[in-house]
């Protein structure tokens, strides 16, 4: 070796642009300035380049029992179709895809995918699907996604995609506070489910991963219709405000009360809880104001409601709430209620109750795959046993803790 000459040289990675890259980078770089409505036919174009055909987007409708078909220029728009029971429903709840061989090709149905919230599927049609296809529409799935939810915030159409039956006002101010209902990470995964959809006006939950925190909350503001609506409105933001300025639990509490008291006064209120979860560690830290304990489930089995001391609900004044904690196990999960899924009830007739809730959940857990398809499984099974009525909010929000870590994913494994 000559002196001087370096032991090691670096090789050049090679930039030219394949194929996949020109087909998802053309989407890309003309999605920045695209309007909402040229996303359709620009997604069927990308489709039509790799032999694809006969493409449909179809987006989760606020019941979460039917994929609902987007309108658009290029897309074919059928009638909706179940979750339960149907191909598009099964890559919906698998988070995976599923290949339907027909006689005039390859169905295949894509779960659309933004970060880890579930947007919906698409589907479009190949005369055979090979590996190269797979790898390709599986990351131009994500891309739709991820346009599909940037786009959102432009336009009014992907919300009436979604509706079914007319919404309430109150409703309509819940479901745009709302954080997306479900997050998938390595670690932790969540999923919340309100009903009535179209009137839901009280019940509110709000989450945010902080480094290795997860904030939580579940609130149930008193009342019915718009009022309930705007009280819980004030309970969130300022839950978010508090939150964001970094203090404790207790403390997020008394600035909660603060609002909720200077605003409206001292006969109006919100029971809640707080919960913080460190999800390295398991170690799940809450604050309950006046709200029904939370049911820890290990092993499909429910092993015990986390009780604890709790405090008054929030407008009231309570004193400084004492903090209750315990250490999750790897699988653990854990769900957060509104008191309308166990007192609803006939007029003379008793509560439905914890312990037939309890039943379901233990009849349910086992039958599903994950925290979205259980959260959702669980929240229309307990409607049908309760007759199908649903007279006051009734809130679903369940937490799965994995452990472990995620750093995994900040790696580039080529």
């Amino acid at each position: 070796m000559e002196k001087g000459r370096p032991h090691n040289r670096a090789v050049a990675a090679d930039l030219s642009e394949g194929f996949g890259e020109r087909l998802l980078g053309r989407l890309l770089d003309r999605a920045h300035e695209m309007p909402p409505q040229l996303i359709a036919p620009l997604v069927a174009e990308e489709v039509s380049r790799v032999g694809g055909r006969d493409v449909s987007i179809l987006l989760q409708c606020y019941e979460q029992l039917e994929l609902v078909p987007l309108q658009g220029r290029g897309l074919t728009v059928g009638e909706a179709v179940p979750i339960d029971g149907s191909r598009a429903g099964e890559a919906f709840l698998s988070l995976a895809v599923v290949e339907d061989v027909q006689a005039d090709g390859v169905r295949v149905y894509l779960p659309l995918l933004d970060g880890s919230d579930e947007v919906g599927v698409m589907a479009l049609t190949l005369d055979m699907v090979g590996e190269d296809d797979r790898r390709l529409l599986r990351r131009l799935a994500g891309l739709v996604a991820d346009m599909l939810v940037t786009k959102n915030a432009y336009t009014d159409r992907f919300f009436q995609a979604r509706r079914r039956h007319p919404m309430s006002l109150a409703a309509e101010i819940q479901w745009s506070l709302l954080p997306p209902l479900s997050m998938n990470t390595p670690q932790v995964s969540v999923a919340g489910i309100l009903e009535p959809a179209y009137n839901v006006a009280g019940d509110s939950l709000d989450y945010a991963l902080n480094d290795d925190i997860l904030h939580l909350a579940i609130l149930d503001a008193m009342g019915h219709g718009l009022n309930a609506s705007v009280l819980a409105t004030v309970a969130v933001s300022a839950y978010r405000h508090a939150r964001r300025a970094g203090i404790r639990l207790p403390e997020k509490y008394a600035f909660m009360d603060r609002a909720i008291d200077e605003q409206f006064g001292p006969d109006q209120f919100v029971t809640a809880q707080m919960m913080d979860l460190n999800v390295a560690t398991g170690h799940l830290q809450w604050v309950n104001a006046g709200h029904p304990a939370a049911l820890l489930i290990r092993d499909h089995r429910v092993a015990q409601t986390l009780e604890g001391p709790g405090t008054l609900p929030v407008g009231f004044g309570g004193a400084e709430p004492l903090i209750s904690s315990i250490g999750l196990q790897p699988g653990d999960r854990v769900l957060f209620y509104t008191d309308g899924l166990v007192e609803e009830h006939f007029s003379g007739q008793e509560q439905f109750g914890e312990g037939r809730m309890i039943d379901i959940v233990e009849r349910i857990g086992p039958t599903t795959q994950g925290v979205q398809h259980m959260a959702r499984d669980l929240s229309h099974a307990l409607k049908r046993e309760r007759g199908g009525t649903t007279s006051d909010d009734a809130t679903i929000f369940l937490v799965e803790w994995r452990g472990g870590t995620a750093d995994h994913l900040a790696a580039l494994d080529f």
